[in-house]
């Protein structure tokens, strides 16, 4: 099953910009310093991360996020593994991503595994990284969705910007999300978008705003307090 690439530019030729959804896939400022801050701190992945412990994700990207957590697994000397799902509707190339990953070479043990098992990774295959096992689900969020049967133990909602690819943030997409999270569980996000925190809000979660990564105002994550 072939996989069409999604096209690029980029800002100041280092930082990826979707030309569907003119939006970046991450902070023109540090979007490592972002990831962290957004999603691995959002979720108190420091306490958390565990064996076992399952990640989804919605928008997988250059796989930042990923190699993020991978970092923080590893710099906490886990034992185990974590297991992370992630639901993309456009992959980029196997070279944008090698383009994209350059910018953070903290990362390169990581990102150079991430590179060389991308094509499996992009065709639907489980690919195990020795401490966490990766599946992305290509294809259209409302139905991919769908077919994912587990409940995670927290959420990375990193979709376009709702203003820039609304249909990533719509109510049954995180309807899905809520049915998909273990009681407890936990979403974070970098956006504060009135009607995404209110929609969080009535599917389940109780959502706290605070300060957004660098010059962004807001940020919002939540805890999931009841099953529908």
């Amino acid at each position: 099953m072939s996989k069409k690439h999604v096209q690029l530019s980029w800002q100041n030729d280092t930082v990826p910009i979707s030309n569907k959804f003119e939006d970046s896939y991450y902070s023109l400022e540090n979007g490592l310093h972002e990831a962290n801050y957004v999603f691995i701190d959002g979720n108190s992945l420091q306490k958390r991360l565990s064996h076992g412990f399952q990640i989804a994700e919605l928008g997988f990207g250059t796989g930042l996020n990923f190699l993020a957590t991978c970092a923080a697994w590893n710099k906490a000397s886990k034992t185990g593994k974590f297991n992370f799902v992630s639901f993309e509707g456009y992959p980029i190339s196997n070279s944008d991503l090698r383009k994209a990953n350059l910018l953070f070479p903290e990362l390169s043990e990581y990102a150079e595994r991430l590179q060389s098992r991308w094509d499996e990774i992009i065709e639907g295959n489980l690919v195990d990284f020795g401490y966490a096992n990766l599946k992305v689900f290509v294809g259209d969020v409302s139905k991919t969705l769908k077919v994912f049967n587990s409940k995670v133990d927290c959420w990375f909602l990193d979709g376009f910007a709702p203003s820039k690819n609304p249909e990533m943030w719509e109510d049954n997409i995180l309807q899905m999300v809520a049915l998909k999270t273990k009681p407890g569980g936990s979403f974070s996000t970098y956006t504060a978008a009135g009607h995404v925190r209110r929609t969080l809000e009535k599917v389940g979660f109780e959502v706290t705003r605070k300060k957004g990564f660098s010059k962004k105002r807001h940020m919002i994550h939540g805890i999931k307090i009841c099953d529908d």
